[in-house]
């Protein structure tokens, strides 16, 4: 069985939405770690159903495009068997529970967030009632990790802490923020329930907005953090405690799980692996999984960047299964242009979109990896309008689609951004590039932050740290009319 959803929603594993391109499915992955039989199942779900593709979102969980038919009662239950399927069909489009990709293996972890990640989500699939959540509803679990999961956009966050007075590991919630409040882990999943169920209470006399349930940051707008806590601890056993003392702010590196890193089990590592755009083919997941057992803990580890992760491999077998990626056609380098590269569907895929992104940002690292080597790794975001609906924060280059005047003729073209400050975007560099400049555009930019950069500096600081003017010298940009 597969329902369609009819207007714009977060589709779910058997309430597919429609797009350009066909049917859009996702499959929640709680906490993002895949066993070698659930590998073996989404392969040949779709090859059965799909077009022998499957992408990694920016969610850590999986999304299948292009389904060409209902999926049938026997495929359901057994992906229901193997724990890829909701047990209450009417949960399955809330969105993926978030953890991050190296929690149990993280060499800074402060605690192992995935009895929480599984308590959870089997509070979810035993309250009918919390399937009146807005699909969006989002919760992570932030253990401390270096391969942190504090930047990626959550409803609510619980984060550990170690704190100062007694040393003991507390979790910080964040609603849109920090709100001071600290709890145990024991109380976890009271508090989430609480706070789901304020919210439904909430939604029950408010109408729609754009023709979907109002979600949790309009709550927050309406009400105010304060008087949402208020209303929250009504709905709960224990008084939620204040911490006078701010968290400790620390920098959080992208994509820094790519190679090879230890674990904190000792004589094991884990090595990143990168997914150009998240695509993989089904052969290569089934592989993929089948190295995972024959080299090392038998999971992988899907992540919020669109690659994944290969867990518990002896250190003495690391170069073996090294081989065994690159026979995939894979690599796990940080500082290929295609490790960090990002795209939203794009306009074969997406209504809203005005350019191809996805083989646009394809065809210009590949274009790109002929001219130039980096060092290290570039976050390259293309996004086919203004929604920015693939990356929410800006980091190092951003390119937005645009249709542009060419003579008599529109075209598709990109405005071209870096760096954090001045936009959404960030700071406009080239306006108007047409699809054919990209590459150059791109390389002329790469080439003088290389030159001109601190040492250790991201290519978004410094473009942040530099004077928009002499940027623009230094570029010389090519500013053709556009619309």
């Amino acid at each position: 069985m597969l329902v369609l959803n009819e207007l714009p929603t977060c589709p779910g594993l058997f309430s597919g939405s429609r797009a350009r391109d066909g049917i859009l499915s996702r499959m929640r992955i709680p906490g993002g770690i895949l066993n070698v039989a659930q590998c073996g199942a989404i392969a040949d779900l779709v090859d059965r159903y799909g077009t022998g593709y499957v992408q990694v979102t920016n969610r850590a969980n999986l999304q299948i495009r292009n389904l060409n038919s209902a999926i049938s009662a026997e495929v359901w239950q057994n992906l229901q068997a193997l724990g890829l399927a909701s047990r209450l069909v009417e949960i399955d489009p809330i969105r993926n529970i978030m953890a991050s990709p190296t929690v149990g293996i993280d060499r800074q972890q402060l605690l192992d967030t995935r009895p929480l990640v599984k308590d959870w989500d089997d509070y979810l699939q035993t309250h009918l009632e919390l399937a009146e959540l807005s699909p969006k509803f989002s919760v992570g679990f932030d253990g401390g990790e270096s391969v942190s999961i504090r930047a990626i956009r959550n409803d609510i966050l619980l984060a550990a802490e170690r704190r100062s007075a007694d040393s003991k590991i507390v979790l910080r919630l964040y609603l849109n923020g920090d709100t001071g409040i600290i709890i145990q882990e024991s109380q976890c999943i009271s508090l989430l329930a609480a706070i789901a169920s304020v919210y439904l209470q909430y939604t029950k006399n408010k109408p729609r907005i754009e023709g979907k349930k109002p979600r949790l940051r309009h709550l927050l707008a309406d009400w105010g953090v304060e008087k949402y806590l208020e209303q929250i601890q009504h709905n709960l056993p224990f008084v939620l405690q204040q911490s006078s003392i701010a968290p400790s702010e620390k920098s959080i590196a992208r994509y820094q799980h790519l190679g090879i890193h230890p674990q904190q089990q000792s004589g094991f590592s884990y090595i990143g692996i990168a997914l150009p755009l998240g695509w993989l083919k089904s052969q290569q997941l089934r592989d993929l999984a089948n190295s995972a057992q024959n080299f090392g803990g038998g999971t992988l580890r899907l992540t919020p960047w669109q690659n994944l992760l290969i867990s518990d491999i002896p250190n003495h077998r690391l170069s073996e299964l090294e081989k065994s990626i690159a026979r995939l056609g894979l690599h796990s380098s940080g500082t290929n242009l295609d490790s960090c590269l990002v795209a939203c569907a794009g306009n074969t895929g997406c209504a809203s979109a005005m350019t191809d992104t996805q083989s646009h940002a394809l065809a210009m690292v590949q274009d790109l990896g002929q001219k130039l080597k980096i060092d290290r790794p570039i976050n390259i975001h293309f996004s086919g309008c203004e929604k920015s609906c693939a990356q929410h924060s800006p980091i190092d280059i951003t390119l937005v689609g645009i249709q542009m005047r060419q003579g008599k003729e529109t075209i598709a073209g990109y405005d071209i951004y870096a760096g954090k400050t001045d936009s959404p975007f960030g700071r406009q560099i080239f306006q108007g590039v047409s699809v054919d400049q990209i590459s150059s555009s791109i390389a002329q930019m790469l080439r003088i932050y290389q030159q001109l950069r601190s040492p250790d500096e991201s290519l978004g600081e410094f473009v942040d740290r530099s004077a928009i003017d002499q940027l623009q010298q230094l570029l010389n940009p090519k500013k053709p009319n556009h619309k």
